[in-house]
């Protein structure tokens, strides 16, 4: 499983044998993991993560 970012406790990675979904990343962070599609951009598994963090953490990125 290849990491492509750590950042605040939170890894970023993906899976080699998941190429028969869309272009995907996981995230994991105290025993949470979430998987999102790329293109187009939308969450498919949520585990432990609240929704509220979810979209919070999204907002703080796009909306200054």
């Amino acid at each position: 499983m290849p990491t492509v970012l750590r950042v605040k406790g939170y890894q970023f990675y993906f899976y080699a044998h998941e190429n028969s979904e869309p272009p995907q990343i996981h995230d994991a962070k105290a025993g949470c993991d979430a998987k999102f599609w790329l293109s187009p951009a939308r969450l498919v598994v949520n585990h432990g993560f609240r929704p509220h963090d979810l979209l919070e953490k999204w907002n703080e990125f796009f909306r200054p």
